[in-house]
């Protein structure tokens, strides 16, 4: 099924999304629509699935203009799509989230539950996916998720795929097999969007690119062209894809982590016996695949999980016991891997989100009572100085792109006197010209001497950015080695291999 787009306009009050794109795609072809945070790219695809209307311009299948009313419009004429959070049900069965909004019923009424189970089989079977369909959605790890939301949607026949965002919570091990589902759906006839601001990813698997910039198309690309040319067309400027940072210069600071040990809800040990020195000046990474401990391990650090054993000492003070103000106040900065849930309040705006732990004392509060010129003056400051993209200090943050709402933590955390930082996957769904520049903030924290320990799953960030790399595999440190360790030793260490000579603390 052929897609066209033409002249597609949307705008919100002043602002305009999108600003007449043309869009064609082909079928079997995988059609790359790259760009920067608030380019515009989820709200166009959300015209297309019917999620929006159109101001102008218009939707064509197979050379027939549409007039979609809703999702349900766009799924019944071959449209699916899979958003970058995943719209399932957690408590809920895959097969029934399968058939939600497309149910079968047998006499009497009764739910044809089977039916749905039998379809779920024949398509993780023709894609080779490994899906129980009795399984609750909630116990899944997010890769396999990621497939249900795929199988829900071929299950309704799309002939047309988008895929908004798709690797942003994916490990390197699972985009790489997404990348071969892309390819598979690719050879069998589909008409694939997919929308990432990654350019590695592009470079895999687009047969076409079309960029976006501040809602218009800039141009098309092919997935051969210079890093450096994809990333100008992305952000209308040169980007430095590398990290300069000069050798660390120690300072007296430090965090010292020894024998730490924290405990599920289950009773499991997630973090087992971790100890580590970081040194103010020094930036440690701590690398693995998703699901080894690192969340855990970055909660304990800042007082959100309990620490069951062991200590965290930060320039001599113990952390383990404060409570999580107490851990803030005390100079620890903390970038959140799930800014929605753990870094921002959606419905406060963003002046409101800027000033989140600096509940008391000036400049924010006298007397007991909030300076609302202060806490505004910081705001536009902050807003221009960390180019978050917003229609101004009083939007509900809810309403920025995924990357400008990283900013707005990043300003916040960045923004005051810090003893700690600890950023866990702090350009996750991040675009290139966001990268570039929380990667310079995150290095000119360190050379002000300032401990600094980040988590990351992107072996490329964990590389570029750390002074050493600490990797985790099931809760235990494998080893810390030097950043300049080769890629391959690294991915050893990740599956649990440690490396001759490697420090265990």
């Amino acid at each position: 099924m052929k897609l066209e787009l033409r002249g597609i306009t949307k705008r919100f009050g002043a602002l305009v999304a999108n600003d007449h794109i043309n869009l064609t795609v082909e079928p079997g072809e995988i059609h790359c629509l790259l760009g920067e945070n608030g380019a515009g790219k989820s709200t166009l695809m959300n015209v297309l699935y019917g999620l929006y209307t159109a101001d102008e311009g218009e939707v064509l299948l197979d050379g027939e203009v549409q007039h979609f009313r809703g999702p349900g419009d766009a799924m019944a004429a071959g449209i699916g799509m899979v958003h970058q959070h995943f719209m399932l049900i957690p408590v809920f069965t895959v097969a029934e989230n399968v058939m939600l909004g497309n149910e079968t019923t047998l006499s009497g009424g009764r739910l044809d539950i089977q039916a749905a189970r039998e379809k779920v089989r024949a398509i993780a079977d023709r894609f080779g996916f490994h899906v129980d369909p009795d399984a609750l959605i909630e116990d899944l790890p997010v890769g396999v998720q990621q497939r249900v939301e795929i199988i829900k949607a071929l299950s309704r026949d799309a002939k047309v795929l988008i895929f908004d965002e798709p690797t942003a919570v994916l490990t390197p091990q699972e985009t790489d097999e997404f990348m071969g589902i892309m390819r598979q759906l690719r050879d069998e006839g589909a008409a694939i969007v997919f929308i990432t601001h990654k350019l590695r990813e592009v470079r895999e698997v687009a047969d076409r690119i079309t960029v976006v910039r501040r809602g218009a198309v800039v141009g098309e690309a092919t997935a051969d062209q210079p890093d450096s040319e994809l990333a100008a067309m992305m952000v209308g400027r040169a980007v430095e894809l590398t990290v300069h940072k000069d050798e660390p210069r120690y300072a007296e600071t430090s965090l010292e982590v020894s024998g730490l040990e924290v405990t599920n809800a289950q009773g499991a040990v997630v973090v087992d016996d971790v100890s580590f020195t970081v040194r103010g000046g020094e930036i440690l990474v701590i690398a693995g695949v998703q699901g080894n401990g690192q969340t855990e391990l970055t909660e304990a650090l800042v007082g959100l999980e309990h620490a069951s054993a062991g200590s965290v000492r930060l320039a001599g003070k113990e952390l383990v016991g404060r409570s999580v103000n107490q851990v803030l106040d005390a100079g620890v900065g903390f970038i959140p891997e799930d800014r929605s849930t753990d870094g921002l309040v959606g419905e406060f705006t963003v002046a409101e989100n800027l000033m989140l732990d600096r509940r008391q004392g000036p400049p924010f509060v006298r007397a007991g009572m909030l300076q609302l010129g202060a806490r505004d003056d910081f705001a536009r400051n902050a807003v221009e100085e960390f180019d978050i993209r917003t229609q101004g200090i009083t939007e509900p943050v809810a309403r920025l792109s995924g990357g400008n709402q990283q900013k707005v933590v990043v300003a916040r955390e960045l923004s005051r006197e810090l003893r700690l930082l600890v950023a866990a996957q702090p350009t996750r769904g991040v675009d290139v010209g966001s990268i570039e520049f929380i990667h310079k903030r995150i290095v000119a924290t360190r050379d002000a001497g300032v401990p600094v320990v980040v988590i990351s799953t992107e072996l490329d960030e964990a590389v570029a950015l750390g002074d050493r790399i600490l990797v985790m595999y099931r809760g235990r440190v494998v080893g810390i080695v030097p950043a300049d360790t080769p890629r391959d030793v690294l991915g050893l260490m990740m599956a649990g291999i440690a490396p001759e000579g490697s420090a265990a603390a």
